[in-house]
């Protein structure tokens, strides 16, 4: 009994979550117990291992619209293409504010939770708040090493993994990125 206790917890603040987060569209979160009785929790599984944890019918959203007005504003504050800013949040949440990887990263533009609190992200599922802390923080990227292919790198793995490697780490999740954000923006520059 004692070792089920806490996820049963669990199951009643994710039944009362179902009915208390504001907002538009359905979602799910899930999880799985690793080996040492550690839950872990996203709303991305990556694997059959994770489990349902619950749905929220009410869970934060925006229309493609809404969020592509945010994303000319703040692209063109910050001197970026609105395309690779798009594409970015294309690969990153497919436009979903609500998203949070496996890692902990947040919101449309899966900011780390670190990262979000150097840029003064307070909500990072506040649709403007993301983009503005993604978009200025992608273009410190392109100040840092001058290209996109070595600033989306740096976006995705961190700046110093760019620096350690002298390019794009040897990552395949990070090469992968790299190729996805680029491919996907040179389609949208294109379909202009």
């Amino acid at each position: 009994m004692p070792r089920k206790a806490p996820f049963l917890v669990l199951m009643a603040l994710g039944a009362v979550l179902c009915c208390a987060v504001p907002g538009a569209s359905g979602a799910g979160m899930y999880f799985f117990e690793d080996g040492s009785g550690k839950f872990h929790f996203t709303n991305r599984p990556t694997s059959t291992t994770y489990r349902v944890f619950a749905v929220f019918k009410n869970f934060p959203d925006a229309r493609k619209s809404d969020i592509m007005r945010v994303v000319r504003t703040k692209a063109d504050a910050y001197g970026l293409d609105h395309h690779l800013v798009q594409a970015v949040i294309q690969v990153e949440s497919n436009f979903q504010p609500g998203a949070v990887s496996n890692k902990g990263a947040q919101g449309l533009m899966q900011i780390m939770p670190a990262t979000g609190a150097d840029l003064g992200l307070t909500d990072p599922h506040d649709v403007e708040g993301n983009i503005e802390a993604g978009v200025r923080y992608l273009r410190m990227q392109m100040d840092r090493f001058g290209s996109p292919t070595l600033a989306l790198a740096a976006y995705n793995a961190g700046p110093g993994q760019v620096e350690r490697y002298g390019g794009v780490p040897p990552f395949r999740e990070t090469q992968d990125y790299v190729r996805k954000v680029l491919s996907l923006y040179k389609k949208l520059k294109g379909g202009s």
